[in-house]
């Protein structure tokens, strides 16, 4: 397993995570997926210069499918972002599908796996897998019964598994983990923490509720060999607390990685 964190495209992000000796950083585009492209080159230059990978690349809350099926420029779009991802040397792309409240089940299943297989398709092109994130955020595919459905059928479809959005919804993530780790291709490190039943923070990973011990066992059961991404996600620990958070979650994940 390798070691990295979210981080985003500037020099000094590339520079701060060498320092905090990472193995690679991931970049979640989000909103900003042209500003991304646009400073590719420079991304290619900070990569080789400070000797850090990027581990992932992910596009979150966008419509990809609609009413009448495909969202024909977000599809454009993110083939664009698999084509930065080959060019830089990553090997996952991440992604998500919408849900049309309009539509059934069955009828968004349809629709997400069409979108996915054209993904899938152009990755397999370029030798970048695709992943879907487990986050809810405008995303249908993110529990045991649309990965049976979806991941199911698509037996090229990877995971990005998050143990948080799993414990938030009230799930069992070692479940998820026991059931779909085979198919998971980046895992990210993030503190949860729910009080009363309600998400109160997402501290760093180590100060929170996540049983990691269990869950990097259950990985390590499973074979994943992967990038575990840290994903500094609290608006508390912001300033030297972050700083401080983040080098705690390095230090307590490290040795649960059963790497010198």
């Amino acid at each position: 397993m390798n070691l990295g964190i979210i981080s985003w495209i500037r020099e000094e992000d590339f520079a701060w995570a060498k320092n905090k000796g990472m193995a690679f950083v991931e970049l979640d585009v989000n909103d900003r997926a042209e500003e991304f492209l646009e400073h590719l080159e420079d991304v290619k230059e900070f990569s080789k210069k400070y000797e850090m990978p990027v581990g992932a690349i992910g596009r979150w809350g966008s419509n990809r499918i609609c009413k009448e099926g495909t969202c024909q420029d977000e599809l454009e779009l993110e083939y664009r972002l698999i084509d930065s991802a080959a060019e830089l040397g990553c090997g996952v792309y991440i992604t998500g599908c919408n849900y049309v409240e309009e539509l059934s089940y069955y009828e968004n299943c349809g629709h997400a796996i069409h979108y996915f297989e054209k993904l899938i398709a152009h990755g397999k092109e370029k030798g970048v897998k695709i992943a879907t994130y487990n986050c809810r955020w405008n995303n249908f595919v993110c529990d045991p019964m649309a990965f049976t459905v979806i991941h199911g059928y698509l037996k090229e479809l990877y995971i990005k598994y998050d143990p948080s959005h799993c414990i938030y919804a009230g799930g069992d993530y070692l479940q998820e983990a026991r059931d779909w780790g085979k198919r998971f291709a980046h895992v990210h490190i993030k503190g949860s923490l729910v009080i009363g039943g309600q998400r109160f923070d997402d501290p760093p990973a180590g100060l929170d509720m996540t049983n990691w011990g269990a869950f990097l066992a259950v990985l390590h059961a499973k074979g994943y060999c992967g990038n575990l991404s840290i994903e500094p996600h609290s608006a508390n620990w912001q300033g030297e607390l972050g700083e401080k958070g983040v080098d705690y979650t390095i230090s307590y994940i490290r040795p649960l990685m059963l790497q010198q």
